[in-house]
């Protein structure tokens, strides 16, 4: 039962301990509903149906739903409740599942999607991750996955450690999102605008960091392709107790940088944010006790 679902290889047993990312072998999830503040070819007309997961492998400290990352805030879920409430979501108009921060819960997410699909769950899952997570974790998904959205965060290792106590990101972030598109390939819109299979890469800019930005980017096109879909992330808000250079926004002309970058590499996929998008007002109401939210 040793556990090396990510690239910590923590071994730990987590029916008596708890690994890095603050979770034993109980889902715990803080929310389940409808989330219309994903991209565009997520939300379509119903929202997302996301559930927000407990516990991280990462630090990052400037995380939005940092209430999260140490495993405590939520409800625990059976395989068998989690997949009631997929259903419920799809009931409720989801047009997709959303599995937001899944992989310290990979294995019982896996039980879930098996029981839920029996019983005639027919939505596309997505699994909505930091792309800290080894390959023989993507491997275990494959089968159950259909829209791979992992983040890219660093391509500087020491932005990586500073940022969120993350050992080897890039390489082994690329190495995984290299997997995902060789199961699922670049991302598949359809006629109505909805993705229903493939990959999207999300990139937050940080302030003061936008030299790296303009690697990350360099390097998707450099080993996936220009035809890769982006989403470049304007929300970055600063945390109360943020340390330079997070302590403040990210400003329009280091965005539009960004973006420059983006569009001079020849990518034409991309979502990009309006500025207004950086506020904490777009992070979801966390609870320990949990019901399916319309």
């Amino acid at each position: 039962m040793s556990c090396s679902l990510c690239p910590r290889n923590c071994m730990i047993d987590r029916r008596s301990q708890r690994g890095f990312c603050g979770c034993n072998d109980t889902m715990r999830i803080a929310r389940i509903g409808l989330h219309r503040y994903e991209e565009p070819c997520l939300c379509g007309n119903g929202g997302s149906g996301a559930v927000f997961f407990s516990g991280c492998n990462l630090r990052c400290v400037f995380c939005q739903n940092k209430v999260l990352q140490t495993g405590q805030l939520g409800q625990d879920f059976t395989p068998d409740a989690l997949a009631d409430a997929l259903l419920e979501l799809e009931r409720i108009g989801a047009e997709n599942i959303n599995l937001v921060t899944p992989t310290p819960h990979v294995n019982g997410i896996c039980k879930a999607l098996d029981i839920a699909k029996g019983r005639g769950l027919s939505l596309p899952i997505v699994y909505n991750t930091n792309g800290y997570l080894s390959v023989d974790t993507v491997d275990k998904l494959s089968n159950f996955v259909d829209i791979w959205l992992p983040d890219l965060k660093y391509h500087d290792q020491r932005l990586a450690d500073r940022f969120s106590a993350a050992p080897r990101y890039f390489d082994t972030a690329l190495s995984a999102i290299g997997r995902m598109l060789e199961h699922s390939g670049q991302l598949f819109v359809n006629e109505t605008g909805r993705a229903t299979r493939g990959v999207l890469i999300r990139h937050l800019v940080l302030p003061g960091c936008v030299y790296d930005s303009r690697d990350v980017l360099s390097a998707v096109a450099e080993h996936f392709g220009t035809d890769t879909y982006l989403s470049l992330m304007h929300q970055f808000t600063p945390q109360p107790d943020a340390k330079p250079p997070l302590n403040r926004r990210l400003t329009k002309r280091e965005y539009e940088s960004a973006v420059d970058a983006c569009l001079s590499l020849g990518f034409t996929r991309v979502y990009i944010q309006e500025c207004d998008s950086a506020t904490f007002a777009y992070t979801p109401a966390f609870s320990s006790e949990v019901t399916v939210q319309a």
